[in-house]
């Protein structure tokens, strides 16, 4: 481990060839690496992370409308952390410092979201990244320590990439059939059809893209598998498990140092989920929620 930074303590991971970093703060995952290949985006360690690059977004990911959201009938009003929108964003751990546990090839954070302002539940969070051969496995598990049935969803903020390619050569295929349209607050006000040409595969330098995804195609194995492929024929996949049946994909020219980034998030809930109810999961006094996804290069 190693700390100063403003992402709190960093923590190292190295497996063979496959080495991580993960910050404290977001308990985000900064650093993936395969050799001297890059699959997540770096930034600097001196600054803050930028664009919520690889934090965990719970209890919900995306936007809520407003702040404000009806929580069986009593109205909750939650802070507008976006206030440029006007909307409550990425959930209430994005700048908390989790407990770390770790292993060489390993490491779990844990995070307690505990009853404020416009979420009046006690969660007990952790995160567990793993690396395999062929990159890392996340394992996420959320617990309601309330008494009452709490209301759920989570999501992450990955930016990956293949480190030696112009991110612009990059192809990305999505393999959703619907999308979320949007108004000038990010926020969803019906769905579309889906670009045939995003499951097909489009060049990243020939898409901009800031749009939640669903019903999204599972392969054999039960996992959905958003992909960037490299002229090379390399592929980057990123997986979600059962339960992650959303997937945002953000395409940013103002991350730190890249002409072009992209994230891909995968979600359990799209944005303002916490009023359509889209997504969202109830969960009762003790009652755990694991989910999983990944990163493999091929």
């Amino acid at each position: 481990m190693s700390s100063a930074s403003p992402t709190g303590t960093q923590v190292h991971l190295q497996s063979g060839d496959v080495s991580a970093q993960i910050a404290q703060v977001g308990a985000s995952l900064r650093s993936l690496r395969i050799g001297d290949v890059d699959l997540v985006t770096p930034y600097a360690l001196d600054i803050p992370t930028p664009s919520c690059s690889g934090v965990v977004l719970a209890p919900w990911p995306n936007r809520v409308r407003d702040g404000l959201w009806d929580d069986r009938g009593t109205a909750r009003q939650l802070a507008l952390t976006e206030p440029r929108f006007r909307n409550a964003s990425h959930g209430l751990l994005r700048f908390s410092a989790y407990e770390i546990e770790q292993t060489d090839a390993a490491a779990t954070l844990s995070a307690t979201i505990v009853p404020q302002t416009g979420y009046p539940y006690l969660i007990e969070t952790s995160v567990t990244y793993l690396l395999t051969d062929a990159g890392i496995e996340v394992v996420h598990v959320l617990t309601n320590r309330s008494a009452e049935p709490a209301p759920v969803a989570l999501g992450t903020h990955p930016f990956v990439t293949i480190g030696d390619v112009d991110p612009r050569d990059l192809v990305l295929r999505v393999p959703a059939q619907t999308a979320f349209v949007t108004d000038e607050r990010m926020l969803p006000t019906g769905t579309r059809p889906a670009d045939a040409a995003l499951r097909d595969g489009i060049r990243l330098g020939d898409t901009t893209l800031d749009t939640g995804f669903t019903d999204l195609a599972r392969d054999e194995d039960g996992l959905v598998r958003t992909t960037l492929t490299a002229p090379d024929g390399r592929r980057l996949a990123l997986w979600q498990g059962e339960g992650f049946d959303f997937v945002q994909v953000y395409t940013a020219t103002n991350y730190p140092g890249q002409d072009l980034a992209v994230a891909i998030e995968p979600m359990t809930a799209p944005a303002d989920a916490l009023n359509s109810g889209l997504g969202i999961r109830r969960l009762a006094s003790d009652e755990s929620w694991t989910l999983r996804w990944g990163i493999t290069l091929g």
